[in-house]
């Protein structure tokens, strides 16, 4: 793999051995095993699982070679497992978006920020990591499949990489080149590659007058490199390792289930045929897949006889309710199905939630060290956190709350009831008009006091 110090022997060279060495970065990043995992993990996560969709049936003739089997039902039945798993661990986590100590924070990282973080956490667990580009304002979102990074030798960190793409293989290919002090353009129409836009500093500085109107007099670089990794687990790898076999038995066995339902297992007995050879026998059977009948000499004693096998599918049903709980388990997913089928108690919930919650933890460490790098670039002093999305029972959650309610601050229960209910936004609003009604009811009051002190006004008016 290409490295920081690489770079540094040609940062300093002509623009042709710099296009060179961005034009090496990126082939040798398409090579990496992160790169191809990365390709497969995404095919995955489309639901078009690689192993079932490459898979053909095959015939073997006289000599023993395969020979496609044109003829036989080939169901490809992809699953949905992989998909389910990464975004319900994403949304988990990121999908009530983040809540910061102070209120600017939200203003300064931009509306759409929590959901480009959901984009880059999603884009992370499937790949392994994803790349987020602080953008003056915005946070831009790199997946693995686009962006190679260029790290440091010394300390491991991340000081350069390219972003490249390109829509066809007969298309032109783009890249940007990212420094610590600016980025560069560069472009590929074959072989031939040119610099689309110079080296020029991350923030451009402009002013805008009557006479000369808008001019760029300046510009101005991060206090550190603005591309941060987001790694989706502690090893830093696709979720798609060690879960993928065990997706590929699920697709094979529905698929070969629905392929012998279809195919009803039929097989042909040919009466006095002896002297018809393989090929006479293939000949026949093709032509009953095409005119579905076929015409046979009575009184040469010659017949055909269809016979079919009853298709075991207990063995198979049951195949595929252990590959669905292993799969659950070893993505320490929730299997809603678990609770879906009565009234299930708040303990059962948590206990259900418990390996979710545990894997989540540790995204949840990598996700914070992400925010922490972006807000360094961005130059903001907060700290985030997260509310997880969780089934709950709503009626014995608020029963616990109200029963423990004389223990607690007033407003604090109405916040916990209204969000179990789903009416979190109307909290704030609730509490300001329980405030104005108490000041109400406050001010509608009179003491001995007052009324002595009222008297004593009307006294002086008479007077």
């Amino acid at each position: 793999m290409k490295t920081y110090q690489d770079f540094l022997e040609v940062k300093d060279k002509s623009d042709k051995e710099r296009m060179d060495f961005v034009l090496s970065v990126i082939k040798d990043h398409q090579t990496s095993d992160a790169f191809k995992t990365a390709v497969i993990a995404d095919q995955y996560d489309r639901q078009m699982n690689t192993t079932i969709m490459d898979f053909k049936r095959a015939l073997y003739n006289l000599e023993g070679k395969p020979v496609e089997d044109l003829w036989s039902a080939n169901y490809k039945l992809a699953s949905n497992f992989f998909k389910r798993f990464v975004t319900q661990q994403n949304q988990y986590l990121l999908g009530n978006g983040v809540t910061w100590g102070k209120e600017d924070t939200k203003a300064k990282l931009g509306d759409d920020f929590d959901t480009r973080l959901q984009e880059a956490g999603r884009a992370a667990l499937v790949g392994g990591c994803s790349y987020g580009f602080w953008n003056l304002d915005k946070l831009v979102v790199f997946k693995i499949t686009e962006y190679a990074p260029l790290y440091d030798e010394e300390n491991g960190a991340m000081r350069s990489g390219v972003r490249f793409w390109q829509l066809d293989p007969k298309k032109p290919l783009r890249a940007t080149l990212y420094e610590e002090d600016g980025y560069t353009d560069y472009i590929w129409h074959g072989s031939e590659g040119t610099i689309l836009n110079p080296k020029r500093p991350y923030i451009i500085l402009t002013r805008t007058t009557q006479i000369d109107g808008t001019e760029i007099y300046g510009g101005e670089n991060y206090p550190t490199f603005p591309i941060v990794p987001l790694w989706g687990n502690p090893h830093h790898q696709s979720e798609i390792l060690g879960i993928r076999s065990k997706i590929d038995a699920y697709d094979i066995v529905e698929s070969g289930f629905a392929d012998d339902l279809d195919s009803a297992q039929i097989y042909w007995i040919l009466h006095n045929t002896g002297g018809m050879t393989d090929n006479d026998m293939r000949k026949f059977i093709e032509r009953l897949h095409i005119v579905h009948a076929a015409s046979v000499d009575d009184e040469a004693g010659t017949g055909v006889d269809a016979h079919t096998v009853d298709i075991p599918h207990e063995s198979r049903e049951k195949l595929l309710d252990r590959l669905k709980s292993d799969l659950y388990k070893e993505y320490m997913a929730f299997d809603v199905d678990n609770i879906a089928s009565g009234a299930a108690t708040a303990t059962q919930i948590r206990a259900a939630y418990e390996p979710l919650n545990s894997k989540t933890d540790e995204y949840e460490y990598c996700v914070i060290d992400f925010i922490k790098g972006i807000l360094a670039v961005a130059g903001i002093d907060d700290k985030p956190t997260f509310t997880r999305s969780k089934i709950v029972n709503v009626q014995e959650e608020v029963s616990v709350i109200t029963q423990a309610a004389t223990y607690l601050e007033p407003d604090y229960v109405t916040q916990k009831i209204l969000a179990l209910l789903g009416d979190a936004d109307k909290a704030e609003e609730m509490l300001k008009q329980r405030e104005a009604d108490d000041f109400e009811r406050t001010d509608s009051i009179t003491t001995p006091e007052d009324e002595e002190n009222t008297a004593e006004e009307r006294t002086d008016a008479n007077e």
